[in-house]
């Protein structure tokens, strides 16, 4: 091509550990690529060709400021501040992979400035850096002439959170070069980490450099090994990461988890044999469009092409041990046509192309970009001949760099201005070792940033090799799952990921997987054996066909019936002595009220509604303050018989018109009376006891005024409490047939019932407390009913010769004498 020759320098950085490190030299070849793919575009630089000068740094200061001093003065040896090469003119510097070497390359080229508007100064040449994005040296005023080719990778510790969350790994490590970038990412690490609830074993800072084993790496892995956390994340520059690579080769470690970041290109390192510390981990990469052409480039390519290129010769000789044709070696066999870079050995891929390539490739066009804007410009300006005669300088180039904007061969927008260049996916890559030293990289998911639902993440997991020890995912926790039941227990001391199961209290649940808290199941529902759901409690009450309340119906028909009996046997004997002698209209009332005292218990039995509420209690205080104050009356009734025996007495007119008898309306006024005030105030209603019996949610009366119900129940108890006292102080009186006696032993049997009712009553719960209260309403209404007639059907039915006329007046007499003596 006609026209003049601009050139483009590229520093690469080669890593010497145990000889070169060849997977470097695709840098070279991209590089080659691209700069044949713009000579041979006639829409790009036409009438220019792009040359270019190749300088190889070894990770050391001394080399990579002697390597670009050389480049400087245009010789092979160093002449200081002099440029002894006139023939052409270079363009930019294409530096190389690490942030030191781009900061000691661009601090010495700013020493060579030029003046501009506004004074500001740039350097008199361009560097774009290929290596990963470092934010120091986005400082333009320290680095003003210094573009970064690769993105700012803001969202790596995004993608490192959502590939750890997805597997479930919250107890990592950490590694980091021991410098300001590794530092950054820690912080926004950590930080982002706990928002994500996954805790650090520990922290391992990293040396720049290191290029031999010591002691002090036994001590480095043995940590490794020890640690209980599987997965370990590493970041930092290539240099620090031989401190992991060395050790791991004399002190093997396997069964951990590696994460890294893609410029961790050693581990790819010639080793001979599969079991490397690395296997089975992953590296996140930059999503990186296919170059067309770029692949087959690195196929077809042989050092017959590049004859000057000396590295290449010594990559081609060492590992195809064949001379391309044209060689002029003639101790080794010129090699077959079929001879390509696709046959080196295992442990050397030049074929998949590194993100660092890629980054090369963009540079260069970059650069060819921003001169092609430059050239059409100065074409605008003045004559074809005239913008031959005015060749750019390289620090005319920074405008147009800044504002370089294009789609390269793959399809992607390419930009160098940090505003408009943004990472938002990255490719993961799953690090898996052959037999032989044979390493790949191979590609198992992706990371989009920005995706709804925080769906971002994609892994095919079927394609994972794990390390070696693990056939399923490995685990890397400090403290087992808490499964469902069981609450987590933080550990005093220890990061929030160390903690003991507790399974979850009486009446609690915990459906999750480590569950910080149990949830209390709802009133009406109660947990399960495992404490991992809620299930809805049985609707209960003492029902009809409860054995319990069966027996009490049983009880109660039995008791109803007997005292229908006995009230039928008074009603068939009523002109006999022994039933006129108290009274016989008293004796039918008492058994008459006795009768729905038995039966009242039917409405405690069964499905309690507004209606049995109310009536069971009223009920209850009604037919009992009934029955009560008929004995109280019949009490009475057995005072004034004994009082008109005596002479002088006047009072025979009481007995004989039946003044006591209005004992019993009186005293069942009152219980009304109080009866209507508990219904007007707060009335009995149905309630629901969901404590009382497990899984069951019992259906009960609530009593409503509990101040009310002990007021109608000590109502109550006052009048058998009056009836007793009454009846015991009539105890000695002479009857007939000892009736005060069976009246006093009958309240004592009422009295001693309800005693004991109330402090059982307040013991239970449930089903178990209306029980109580229905065997308390028969016990009483039984011991009424056996101590006051129990001894008159025995008289009737047994001794009927006491029951006459004759026997009567016997028995008259004999009280008499009693009473006399």
């Amino acid at each position: 091509m006609g026209g003049w020759r601009e050139e483009t320098a590229l520093e690469t950085t080669q890593l010497v550990v145990h000889g070169w490190l060849w997977k470097n030299y695709q840098y070279v070849l991209a590089f080659y690529f691209a700069l044949e793919e713009i000579n041979k575009d006639s829409q790009l630089l036409p009438n220019v060709t792009l040359g270019f000068h190749v300088y190889n740094t070894i990770t050391s200061d001394h080399f990579t400021l002697w390597s670009t001093l050389v480049w400087l003065s245009g010789t092979g040896r160093i002449l200081p501040n002099y440029n002894c090469q006139t023939h052409s003119k270079f363009a930019a510097i294409i530096a190389g992979t690490t942030a030191a070497f781009s900061a000691e390359t661009g601090t010495l080229l700013e020493l060579y400035k030029f003046p501009q508007a506004k004074s500001r100064h740039f350097s008199l040449f361009i560097q774009v850096t290929c290596g990963p994005f470092d934010s120091r040296l986005s400082d333009k005023h320290q680095y003003p002439s210094l573009y970064q080719m690769a993105p700012k990778d803001s969202t790596l510790v995004q993608a490192m959170m959502s590939l750890l969350l997805h597997f479930g790994w919250t107890w990592v490590a950490i590694f980091i070069s021991e410098d300001m970038k590794g530092e950054l990412f820690l912080r926004d690490l950590k930080a982002e980490m706990l928002k994500k609830g996954i805790c650090v074993a520990f922290t391992e800072k990293l040396l720049a450099i290191k290029t031999m084993y010591g002691p002090s790496d036994i001590i480095f892995m043995a940590k490794i090994r020890l640690s209980s956390a599987n997965v370990h994340i590493l970041y930092g520059e290539v240099g620090s990461l031989i401190t992991v690579d060395i050790a791991a080769e004399f002190y093997l470690t396997t069964g951990k988890v590696w994460i890294m970041t893609a410029k961790w290109d050693i581990v790819m390192y010639e080793m001979n044999h599969m079991l490397h510390s690395f296997h089975g981990g992953f590296s996140l990469s930059p999503h990186n469009a296919e170059v067309p052409g770029l692949r087959q480039f690195l196929a077809t390519s042989n050092p017959s092409r590049y004859p000057e290129d000396f590295y290449f010769s010594k990559l081609w000789l060492s590992f195809l041990e064949c001379s391309p044709p044209g060689s002029f070696c003639g101790k080794i066999g010129v090699c077959s046509p079929n001879t390509s870079l696709e046959f080196l050995p295992g442990n050397l891929d030049l074929m998949t192309v590194s993100d660092s390539s890629y980054f090369i490739y963009n540079a260069v066009h970059a650069v060819a970009h921003a001169l092609h804007q430059r050239l059409l410009e100065e074409t605008e300006m003045c004559s074809p001949e005239c913008a031959q005669l005015h060749r750019p300088l390289p620090w005319q180039l920074h405008p147009f760099l800044k504002k370089t904007e294009f789609t390269n061969s793959a399809g992607s927008l390419i930009s160098l201005d940090e505003e408009r260049r943004h990472l938002a996916q990255y490719d993961i890559k799953n690090t898996v070792n052959f037999p032989a030293g044979l390493g790949l990289l191979v590609k198992v998911g992706e990371f989009v940033s920005g995706s709804p639902h925080d769906e971002g993440l994609v892994i095919n997991e079927e394609r994972i090799e794990w390390p070696v020890g693990f056939t399923e995912t490995p685990q890397s926790v400090c403290s087992q799952s808490c499964g469902p039941g069981f609450r987590k227990l933080p550990q005093e001391g220890r990061p929030t990921c160390c903690f003991t199961c507790v399974f979850c209290p009486e009446g609690h649940i915990s459906n999750q997987t480590d569950a910080d808290q149990c949830t209390r199941c709802p009133t009406h529902e109660y947990p399960n054996r495992g404490r991992d759901r809620c299930l809805p409690k049985t609707v209960d009450f003492l029902s009809f066909t409860d054995p319990l309340g069966m027996a009490l119906i049983c009880t109660a028909l039995c008791f109803s019936a007997l005292t229908a009996a006995v009230l039928g046997l008074f009603v068939r004997h009523r002109d006999t002595p022994i039933v006129k002698a108290n009274n016989r209209a008293l004796s039918y009332t008492l058994l008459i009220s006795l009768l729905p005292c038995f039966l009242c218990t039917f409405l405690f039995i069964g499905r309690p509604n507004a209606a049995t509420c109310v009536l069971q209690q009223i009920t209850f205080g009604l037919v009992f303050t009934v029955a009560v104050s008929t004995v109280l009356a019949k009490t009475i009734t057995v005072i004034l018989a004994f009082m008109i025996t005596k002479p002088g007495r006047s009072i025979r007119w009481l007995l004989v018109s039946g003044a006591s008898n209005l004992v019993i309306p009186i005293c069942s006024l009152i219980q009304i009376i109080l009866c209507a005030v508990w219904l007007g105030t707060s009335p009995p209603f149905i309630d629901t006891d969901a404590h009382s019996e497990h899984g069951h949610i019992i259906i009960v009366c609530n009593k409503g005024s509990l101040a009310a119900f002990y007021c109608v129940l000590g109502y109550l108890g006052s009048l058998a409490l009056l009836s007793f006292t009454v009846a015991f102080l009539a105890r000695n009186l002479p009857d007939t047939f000892n009736e005060a006696k069976f009246l006093t032993f009958s309240m004592l049997v009422f009295c001693s019932v309800w005693v004991t009712f109330l402090p059982v009553y307040h013991s239970t719960k449930g089903k178990v407390m209306v029980a109580v209260e229905v065997f308390s309403i028969l016990a009483s209404s039984a011991g009424l009913l056996g101590c006051i007639f129990a001894p008159k059907c025995y008289i009737i039915l047994l001794r009927p010769e006491r029951n006459s006329l004759h026997g009567f007046r016997d028995k008259t007499r004999a009280s008499k004498r009693n009473l006399s003596s």
